[in-house]
């Protein structure tokens, strides 16, 4: 599978949660990655309120129950 096929299957998967206006958050250190696109990919989803890149569970479950 080459990196662009994961990618994609990332992307399809997590266009189907905000389809179907489901919650998720992605819990970890994103600071390692340090491409544009993930970064702006992360900024542009946090900003909306189905998929959400935290930093921890405690920021999780506040931006879940909001």
């Amino acid at each position: 599978m080459t990196p662009n096929s994961k990618n994609g299957i990332a992307g399809e998967i997590l266009q189907k949660f905000s389809n179907y206006r489901v919650s998720l958050a992605i819990i970890g250190d994103f600071s390692p990655y340090q491409s544009k696109s993930i970064k702006d990919f992360i900024y542009e989803s946090n900003k909306g309120k189905h998929i959400n890149f935290l930093g921890s569970a405690a920021e999780a479950l506040t931006k879940l129950a909001g």
